[in-house]
């Protein structure tokens, strides 16, 4: 059976956000001698994610892009 993927789609200031949590995990995790594999996996993920340009709905009927 195949994993369900998720798609999380978020803003470069969202992004940023992001990636600074994540980084202050792995510090956290590495005080703590604990291993961070997994939040390194996260990071290489989030930053070679493509970026992908979508069409947000207005409520005023105009279209962002």
């Amino acid at each position: 059976m195949r994993e369900k993927k998720n798609h999380l789609y978020v803003d470069s200031n969202e992004r940023s956000i992001l990636l600074h949590s994540l980084v202050e995990l792995k510090n956290q995790l590495i005080q703590q001698g604990r291993y961070t594999d997994c939040v390194d996996e996260l990071i290489f993920k989030v930053i070679h994610a493509p970026i992908k340009k979508l069409r947000v709905g207005m409520a005023g009927g105009s279209d962002v892009r």
